[in-house]
């Protein structure tokens, strides 16, 4: 969003690609306590193409640029967000069974909502009934300590998939390539992420000592792509607006290493998802609900915020934030596992 309205060249146009992303997350995040009331009211159908036509109205304000309509129409794919992503997980559910769930689940990881399920209840017993489940859990012991984790997933997200794609587009070193290189960069993050989705959901085998290993691999993955894009991304590509970067990084930059970050990026981030997911459905089987619209509460919140600050802060200091995150994050899920396995050797023993 931010590559496209730079290259708007409009005068009247004044929006910024940053808010926008802010905007949608803020409101992305408070809409998911609502939208599985939307869903039980109206079904999964009717609210998947009621979202796509808000998404549709978000594109067409690139025909004739609008700051307002921009801003506006923010807000409503905002909340088309959440009503699509639980309508899609409840959809998937629907369509599956037992001996296909976690293959389904694996494949579409992604789909943030996707274990939601609705009880036979009217719509508001449910939305009242899962807001109590929420508030109680916001105080459980696991979901505070899973929280600076799932706050660093929704930094990582931010970065991924709309501030990098802009540092690599405003890098002038690429040159003409430059602009071109921000969809092949989002292709192979998606190849990341369907190669972690692909063996951390689908191929190991689910043991007390799978969640560490992987979500530590995540980190270091993640660790890696940073010190890489520190050293071949100019410092100023995340806050140059009308212009190309000026500053020059530590290496010449170089598509392999951008591109090789942008995989990284991808694998690391299904380290994370893939494993949050597995621990809340552990730890929360029966308020299942509950725990994954508090994940996605707590990450779109921390994205809006990082889409809020990207268009000011130098990309040092970006990176600076994800690794003190990141390590905290990390440290606090192996706390979470290492009181998960505790509790299962009590009870064998």
């Amino acid at each position: 969003q931010q590559t496209v309205v730079k290259s708007l060249g409009n005068d009247t146009f004044s929006g910024s690609g940053y808010h926008s992303l802010g905007i949608i997350y803020g409101v992305f995040s408070f809409s998911n306590l609502l939208a599985p009331t939307v869903v039980a009211v109206i079904g999964p159908k009717l609210t998947m193409f009621l979202s796509g036509l808000l998404y549709s109205g978000y594109i067409a304000v690139f025909i004739i640029p609008s700051t307002w309509a921009f801003y506006l129409t923010s807000v409503l794919i905002g909340i088309g967000a959440a009503m699509l992503w639980t309508a899609q997980g409840h959809f998937l559910v629907e369509n599956s069974d037992a001996s296909t769930i976690n293959r389904n689940t694996g494949m579409f990881w992604a789909l943030l909502q996707c274990r939601y399920k609705h009880r036979a209840n009217t719509a508001m017993q449910d939305a009242k009934s899962e807001f109590k489940t929420i508030l109680q859990l916001l105080k459980a012991k696991t979901i505070v300590l899973l929280g600076p984790c799932m706050a660093y997933s929704g930094l990582e997200l931010s970065f991924y998939s709309g501030v990098y794609g802009t540092c690599i587009g405003a890098t002038s070193q690429f040159g003409g390539a430059a602009k071109g290189l921000i969809g092949i960069s989002g292709i192979v993050v998606g190849v990341g992420e369907i190669v972690g989705g692909g063996l951390f959901g689908l191929l190991c085998k689910n043991n007390r000592f799978r969640r560490t290993s992987v979500v530590f691999l995540g980190m270091v993955v993640h660790f890696v792509a940073f010190y890489l894009i520190f050293l071949n991304i100019p410092d100023d590509a995340p806050v140059v607006f009308n212009t190309s970067t000026r500053e020059k990084p530590y290496l010449t930059p170089s598509v392999s290493i951008a591109l090789l970050c942008s995989f990284l990026l991808g694998l690391g981030d299904s380290c994370f998802n893939t494993q949050l997911y597995s621990i809340l459905g552990r730890v929360y089987a029966e308020q299942s609900a509950a725990a994954f619209a508090i994940f996605k509460f707590i990450q779109s919140i921390f994205a809006a915020v990082a889409f809020f600050y990207s268009g000011y802060l130098v990309l040092m200091w970006q990176l600076l934030l994800m690794i003190i995150l990141g390590f905290t994050g990390t440290l606090c899920f192996f706390v979470v596992e290492r009181m998960q396995n505790f509790s299962v050797d009590l009870q064998e023993y």
